[in-house]
């Protein structure tokens, strides 16, 4: 058997052009795994409410983040494909789990290179149904139906593997290193509540509460929130961040079903409110910059802490292409290419 790569992100507009923008959030939103409530309802809410209203605001938004050569998560991706590809073993593919290039185009590309073992490879540090879940669900559907002869193996959550912490942890010291921040927040990607609940396979641990989340279980490979604030720990822990320097948050939120708190924009005012001048920001849910690093947290909670009073607003990079990332991915990758082969 033939071994290769399927690395997949999220995703992206093709432009900044509202119907692009309308076209992606459709395929985004109507996800059973984005909006879990019944199609239903979903239709009413994504088509009936929220399309008719958001493509709008959030061309204006992209256009304001927009690169000259694209989306910068996608052209990010595409640096990040190339240089692990140069420094693999085996064929690496890249797809969007939204918009382009899709699942079914980087499944294809692997196929045509005679791959028919494939380690699916989701970017995302943290396991939840809206990011890891769908990927792995879809390229399976897609699997049996175009591919049945194709064997996926996938990377588990890596939110605590020691070299993905040693990397991010690098990457923070590395860009905090002139700057004298009074406090450093961790904002990940929101997520409703019901999903923490919904991913419990022990159906009774998770109480969404800091004890919980410290408590040893089962729950915890898919707890996002558990993931979240175990990745805090470790690089705080890194980095010898004392415990009032540093806090988790969460942005992003959607509607109006109870989200994981604290919210990052009200966290940024409340910081600034009680006195905080010098902040600095990571976003460890995100590997690529994007929508949600590049204009929510470095420009609109840029904004909010400016209007209570703060004076210095740092964010730090996602990974993107960082070399020592790439090195690490590629060290995994070739890990998995050498085991051998199962029938």
């Amino acid at each position: 058997m033939s071994k290769g790569v399927l690395l997949v992100n999220l995703g992206s507009p093709d432009s900044t052009d509202p119907k692009d923008v309308k076209k992606y959030l459709d395929e985004f939103l109507m996800d059973e795994r984005v909006i879990d409530v019944p199609y239903w309802a979903r239709t009413l809410l994504v088509r009936g409410i929220i399309l008719n209203t958001r493509p709008k605001k959030s061309a204006e938004a992209y256009e304001k983040i927009w690169w000259e050569e694209g989306s910068p998560l996608i052209v990010l991706s595409e640096r990040l494909q190339e240089k692990v590809d140069a420094l693999t073993s085996v064929p690496i593919a890249l797809a969007m789990r939204y918009g382009k290039p899709n699942i079914l185009s980087g499944l294809q590309e692997l196929h045509d290179k005679g791959v028919d073992e494939v380690l699916v490879f989701p970017l995302y540090p943290q396991f939840a149904m809206a990011t890891t879940e769908t990927i792995l669900v879809l390229a399976e559907e897609l699997r049996k139906k175009h591919f049945p002869e194709m064997q996926f193996t996938s990377v588990p959550a890596f939110y605590n593997h020691a070299d993905y912490i040693r990397v991010l942890s690098n990457s923070i010291s590395e860009s905090l290193k002139d700057v004298e921040f009074e406090h450093l927040l961790f904002s990940y990607h929101g997520v409703p509540e019901r999903h923490i609940r919904k991913s419990d396979i022990t159906k009774s641990h998770c109480k969404i509460n800091d004890t919980c989340c410290q408590t040893p279980s089962a729950a915890h490979q898919f707890c996002y929130r558990h993931q979240c604030y175990e990745s805090t720990r470790l690089v705080a822990e890194t980095l010898g961040l004392e415990k009032d320097k540093y806090s988790v948050s969460f942005q992003s939120r959607l509607g109006f079903d109870p989200w994981l708190k604290p919210y990052t924009d009200r966290t940024i005012e409340r910081l600034g409110l009680e006195g905080t001048r010098k902040l600095a920001i990571v976003t460890p849910a995100f590997v690529s910059d994007c929508l949600e690093t590049l204009e929510e947290i470095a420009m609109e909670g840029k904004e909010i802490f400016e209007e209570v009073g703060g004076k210095e607003f740092t964010v730090v990079p996602c990974l993107n292409d960082r070399d020592e990332w790439v090195k690490v991915l590629a060290r995994w990758i070739d890990e998995w290419a050498m085991q051998p082969v199962t029938a």
